[in-house]
């Protein structure tokens, strides 16, 4: 099952058309949830949502007024509209610069462009290394935290293909410190295995063949192990 990424989801709402506010008609921000959850503690379910920021808008206007009243604190509304549906709701705000620091702004549009430019660099450079079998190259690209997650994950979806016995002591002694690349790892390490009828010394940890009683490299019984 494909995972996807943070990266993916925010190239698919760039590419997409950005909703106007119901309310006021002003098309709506791109705005990087935190990292809380929301009143209901249930969190966001997206990484992205769209917000209205129009201070003129007549929900935030008139948001003011409907708390003071009602709850008796001073706050009022922002409209939100997710992703995955286009379903519009609201969202306190505390101030007039609530929330605002998570909207994307140009330069963070830039930088996002820029990532964008990486992966697929990256992605074009990983297709020729599998083109000539290339295992080491993608294992570079794969331990490299330089790269982009998405890329990383690619690499470590090759690797289980087209990788070694050569390969699996660099990929054990890397610390991925990413869940999704780790799983994708562990995963090619497995396969790397069964396609080349190996193991791991219980005891040594060097590869042996599966089928091997005795290890070679430490001279332990590992029939049955």
């Amino acid at each position: 099952m494909h995972i996807i990424t943070k990266e993916e989801v925010f190239a698919k709402i760039m590419s997409a058309e950005r909703p106007q506010c119901p309310h006021c008609g002003v098309e709506m921000n791109i705005w990087e949830v935190p990292p809380v959850p929301c009143d209901d503690g249930l969190g966001w379910g997206t990484p992205y949502l769209y917000m209205c920021f129009n201070d003129e808008c007549p929900t935030y206007v008139q948001g003011w007024d409907h708390i003071e009243g009602t709850y008796g604190r001073t706050a009022s509304y922002r409209c939100i509209c997710y992703p995955e549906g286009r379903n519009f709701e609201y969202m306190s705000v505390f101030g007039p610069f609530g929330g605002k620091g998570q909207i994307i702004d140009e330069e963070v549009l830039a930088e996002q462009e820029a990532m964008k430019e990486k992966v697929e660099k990256g992605f074009a450079v990983l297709d020729e290394m599998e083109a000539r079998k290339d295992a080491a190259g993608v294992l570079t690209i794969l331990v490299d935290a330089n790269e982009p997650a998405r890329v990383r994950v690619r690499a470590a979806e090759m690797i289980r293909d087209i990788g070694t016995p050569a390969e699996i002591d660099p990929l054990r002694e890397k610390d991925f410190g990413n869940d999704i690349i780790r799983k994708k790892v562990e995963a090619a390490v497995k396969k790397i295995h069964e396609r080349n009828f190996t193991r791991e010394c219980p005891f040594c940890a060097e590869i042996i063949k599966s089928r091997a009683k005795i290890c070679k490299h430490c001279s332990k019984e590992v029939a049955g192990q």
